[in-house]
């Protein structure tokens, strides 16, 4: 499938905030530390560029498995990032979505273009790349709502 356009578009991408739960524990966010440009080595949401031929859905499971191993997570829309400079690649809009998960499901592995894959407190979070602080900030001042 050719396309030509005569105006210029954003990249889209998904980003997926997983919990993980456990009782009488503060929650840990599962955190990724990114291989590549840009924010390599700083720590990020797992996630990555829709396909052509996928959903933003399935787009932020892939990824989420890909670059963690995960899987079977239950993830649901949150919010859609698009302030402007948001990303240095150019024009990124990301849907990121939500998750919960229990220590029975939260084996992970690093892959892809993650070098590291870790369950962090969200009270002992350290310098995320791109928007991800602020994006994790709202996620947790709401995030009873969603469980």
């Amino acid at each position: 499938m050719t396309f030509v356009y005569r105006y210029p578009r954003p990249m889209l991408t998904v980003d997926a905030i997983v919990l993980l739960e456990e009782s009488n524990q503060t929650p840990k966010v599962l955190l990724i530390k990114r291989r590549n440009d840009p924010y390599k080595g700083y720590w990020a949401f797992p996630g990555g560029f829709v396909d052509m031929d996928e959903t933003a859905e399935h787009a932020a499971s892939r990824e989420l498995e890909e670059e963690t191993g995960l899987s079977g997570i239950n993830l649901k829309q949150f919010y859609t990032a698009s302030k402007v400079d948001r990303d240095p690649r150019g024009r990124n809009i990301s849907v990121i979505f939500y998750g919960f998960t229990d220590k029975e499901n939260s084996k992970i592995e690093a892959a892809d273009d993650a070098l590291k894959a870790e369950w962090v407190s969200i009270k002992k979070l350290p310098a995320l790349g791109f928007d991800h602080s602020e994006i994790l900030e709202a996620f947790l001042k709401r995030y009873k709502e969603f469980k």
